[in-house]
């Protein structure tokens, strides 16, 4: 792995551009001449007896062995092998609406860039900026995009940029990485979206969550949003159910009550919620001697900043606390500097990050880039593998499911334990009542 990284590093450093020079390195083929297969205990042996080329003249299609993958892709890049396929010329466009995407115009673009450079081929990555995400400005830079030859383009946008994006008559074929296709009303079938569900992790969350629940976000249109839909859930568990008509009839009731509302239902369910406002910095008023909220489960829709300050003043102010639950928003490393331990203690986080790459996260690396807690990163690099295997025919490295033009992840429930995020296991009914039984006097 080392010497692969200070080869890479060179090669990384002279292409700032993201454009490959259109005088190709000279390749390295190997020739299979064995006429016996070779299966991964064979691949094994020929690694061990120091048979690279051998191991490379068998290893011509992925493994179900996630290591030997590994070691066919260092050996790949090292000696420049060429590929056996004859996919069409890889060219992928980035249209970035930096004012309001900010830095992920060049994270995004370096997850691209890290994707592309493993491969081994040649390829050609550029980025076209927007202004703003209107319909003029979007189509403009879209219609360049086909003139230029790119007809796959992966666009990190707003949702307002993406459901622009969808009232467009466009041939190109379309990524966006940071929004969920759920969040917009299209069919088409050149968008394909990345974007993960936050809403199905809240569901999953609230497996989790006892009354009342205390529900903290900040005010912008994604914690509004999050906010809404977990007190409509909680208190309305039947809500999965319902169609779009009835969730906008619902969303728009709750939309209109009071911050701190006591809310009952038939299953006596209580929530209150707190909007926290940008330079809000003491919760005095809202969790000190509050008596509503004691025993709850608090579910943080908020950046990790607002949250460790919540955590922290939720221990200040000796509130007692089942549990509290976040979404991805809060699956980062900063968790551990920011809080104790005794203050996210019971927290638990769902996850959509799972199946990764080592080659792709040590590449990242070298950009300064993050696709282990960076959640958009990551899309992006799914969203790089999706498309080239439909510019190339090659086998995808991520095997995420494409259900409906929409990457499917798994959620997982993770602890911030005291220096790593670990796996939540739910305790069940007897495990409850096996605790209880070896601790009565």
């Amino acid at each position: 792995m080392t010497r692969f990284l200070i080869l890479l590093f060179p090669m990384i450093l002279m292409a700032e551009s993201f454009l490959v020079s259109s005088i190709p390195l000279p390749k390295t083929y190997v020739q299979d001449l064995d006429p016996y297969d070779c299966d991964d205990e064979c691949l094994r042996d020929l690694i061990d007896d120091g048979q690279i080329f051998s191991f490379l003249a068998h290893a011509k299609k992925r493994s179900q062995d996630p290591e030997l993958n590994d070691i066919r892709l260092i050996f790949a890049s090292v000696l420049n092998l060429g590929s056996a396929h004859q996919g069409g010329e890889i060219k992928i466009a980035m249209l970035l609406p930096h004012k309001r995407i900010g830095r992920y115009a060049y994270s995004t673009t370096n997850a691209a860039f890290a994707y592309l450079l493993t491969k081994n081929q040649p390829f050609e990555i550029k980025s076209f900026e927007i202004e703003d995400e209107s319909s003029e400005e979007i189509s403009r830079a879209l219609e360049e995009i086909e003139t230029e030859g790119f007809y796959y383009v992966i666009a990190p946008v707003t949702k307002e940029g993406a459901n622009t994006i969808a009232g467009l008559d466009t041939e190109v074929t379309i990524y966006i990485p940071t929004i969920n296709k759920r969040d917009v009303d299209t069919s088409s079938g050149s968008l394909f979206f990345g974007g993960i569900d936050y809403r199905a992790q809240i569901d999953t969350l609230l497996t989790e969550a006892v009354s009342p629940l205390v529900i903290f976000y900040d005010k912008s249109q994604l914690g509004k949003e999050l906010g809404s839909y977990t007190k409509e859930t909680f208190l309305n568990p039947d809500i999965g159910d319902m169609n779009n008509t009835e969730l906008s009839e619902i969303s728009a009731f709750f939309s209109d009550l009071d911050e701190d509302t006591d809310l009952n239902t038939t299953l006596e369910r209580k929530s209150y919620s707190y909007a926290l406002k940008r330079d809000v910095s003491n919760l005095e008023h809202q969790i000190k001697e509050n008596e509503k909220i004691q025993d709850g489960s608090f579910i943080l829709n908020t950046p990790i900043v607002k949250s460790g300050m919540v955590m922290s003043q939720l221990t200040l102010y000796d509130t007692n606390v089942t549990n509290i639950l976040s979404t991805q928003i809060n699956y980062d490393p900063l968790l551990f500097s920011m809080t104790q331990y005794r203050d996210r203690k019971g927290m638990v986080i769902a996850n959509s990050i799972g199946e990764n790459n080592n080659i792709l996260i040590e590449a990242n690396n070298l950009l300064g880039n993050d696709i282990v807690y960076d959640w958009i990163n990551y899309a992006t690099t799914v969203g790089t593998d999706l498309l080239f295997q439909m510019i190339t025919q090659d086998e995808r490295e991520y095997e995420l499911p494409l259900v409906d033009n929409q990457v499917e992840y798994p959620i997982m429930l993770s602890e911030p334990s005291y220096s790593r995020f670990i796996e939540h296991i739910p305790l069940s009914a007897s495990d409850i009542y096996a605790a209880d039984e070896a601790f009565t006097p």
